[in-house]
């Protein structure tokens, strides 16, 4: 018996790294899995419609089931495609794992319209894209799991990566309405941040200059089985980061306690007086645990 037998898995960027991982773990505890990936090289730039293929093979091949698609989720109709394959040939749709994404790093003042539209369309529209179908048949149908990827470029910053951090830091936040939204519908909605070592991140300095520091794919994929089986009981709207330096951990914003201004009203100079209310201090950071 599996963890997730008779269960439906919806997985985007699936056709290599951290989602054929994903695909084929989920396959093995019992998961039909739609992979879906565009294919092409990490930029964007073109397509390969082998890459789903090989993956559904292989899961094929060690008896799992599974189903190619191939479709662009950046766009509306390419979201509705996946999830359309998963009614279509398997009948339900328990789990989504949007994971697709490209890079285009440069630096901020170096940016261009193009680059920017591009990344914000594939990493976060495409998740609106891959979830807005899939939400709607679990608020209807019992309710079910997804896992959005964020990065902690996007929760805590990264340089060379501010179209990158601004979609992930965008993906973070859908999550959150998502998760407060899903909740009377058992929906529940998780955010992964994941450190691996693949195509997409394998010229980074920290990986270069460190490799054993890193992650395989297959060094996160226990996270997401966690995250989308009864493992994980009822737990929503929850950061998990999972990276070789840092291991597997919880990502919170925290807050000060805070000041509380007169409704009398207040000035700019009333900040400097109240810092230690507002400001959390170097030792308290130090003493905690890390905090973004």
């Amino acid at each position: 018996m599996g963890l997730l037998d008779g269960k439906v898995a919806l997985i985007t960027g699936a056709g290599g790294g951290l989602g054929e991982a994903y695909a084929r773990l989920l396959a093995r505890e019992g998961a039909a899995v739609v992979v879906n990936d565009l294919g092409g090289p990490r930029d964007g730039t073109s397509a390969d419609q082998a890459m789903a293929e090989k993956v559904v093979a292989a899961i094929k091949d060690e008896g799992g089931r599974a189903v190619a698609n191939r479709a662009d989720v950046s766009t509306m109709a390419g979201g509705q495609s996946v999830f359309d394959d998963a009614i279509k040939h398997f009948g339900r749709a328990d789990i989504l794992v949007n994971n697709a994404g490209i890079l285009r790093d440069q630096t901020f003042a170096k940016s261009n319209e193009a680059d920017w539209d591009k990344v914000i369309q594939v990493h976060l529209k495409g998740t609106f894209c891959c979830t807005l179908p899939v939400f709607r048949w679990m608020r209807d149908n019992g309710g079910g799991v997804i896992v959005n990827t964020s990065s902690t470029s996007g929760l805590i910053g990264n340089f060379g990566q501010s179209n990158y951090g601004a979609a992930k830091g965008g993906i973070w936040g859908l999550s959150n309405v998502l998760a407060i939204e899903g909740r009377k519908y058992n929906i529940r909605v998780w955010t992964l941040a994941p450190g691996a070592l693949t195509r997409m991140t394998e010229d980074l300095p920290r990986y270069k200059e460190n490799p054993g520091s890193a992650l395989t794919p297959e060094g996160i994929a226990p996270a997401v089985l966690y995250m989308v089986s009864g493992l994980s009981g009822d737990q929503t709207g929850k950061v998990l980061g999972v990276s070789g330096p840092r291991g597997v951990r919880e990502m919170r914003m925290m807050e000060m306690e805070g000041w509380k201004p007169p409704f009398t009203g207040w000035k700019a100079e009333d900040i400097v007086s109240h810092a230690e209310e507002i400001f959390f201090s170097e030792e308290e950071i130090r003493k905690s645990a890390r905090r973004f």
